[in-house]
């Protein structure tokens, strides 16, 4: 079992940015990807940005050039940083955590919620 704490919601006007955090509870190295997720109100969970165990990233056309997912295995912690953000980038944003065998469930945070609103 591993936990996924998010952290770095918060109110930001458009064109701001906005850090968020997610801190796992144990090694991270051991989960094919960590991602971030994000559901806003009436709309289906998306996907925002992968990042792989060798690093390779994947991100949404909606945040390509915007957002930029890193990590640190040695503080077991996945980083998602936003830039310009915009008043429909407003949702509650998910930690992942992918396992290597497909047929385990993946891991999710309880959520941090973003709000772009002037």
């Amino acid at each position: 079992q591993v936990q996924l704490v998010e952290s770095g919601g918060g109110l930001v006007q458009p064109g701001g940015s906005l850090s968020l955090s997610c801190a796992a509870s144990g090694s991270i190295s051991r989960f094919y990807a960590m991602g971030w997720y994000r559901q806003a109100p009436g709309k289906q969970r998306e996907l925002v940005a992968t990042i792989a165990s060798g690093g390779r990233t994947n991100y949404a056309d909606s945040a390509k050039g915007r957002f930029t997912i890193s990590r640190d295995n040695a503080k077991n912690t996945v980083y998602l940083q936003m830039n310009s953000l915009r008043p429909e980038d407003t949702a509650v944003y998910y930690c992942n955590a992918k396992p290597w065998n497909s047929r385990s469930s993946d891991y999710w945070g309880q959520g941090t919620q973003v709000t772009v609103s002037s």
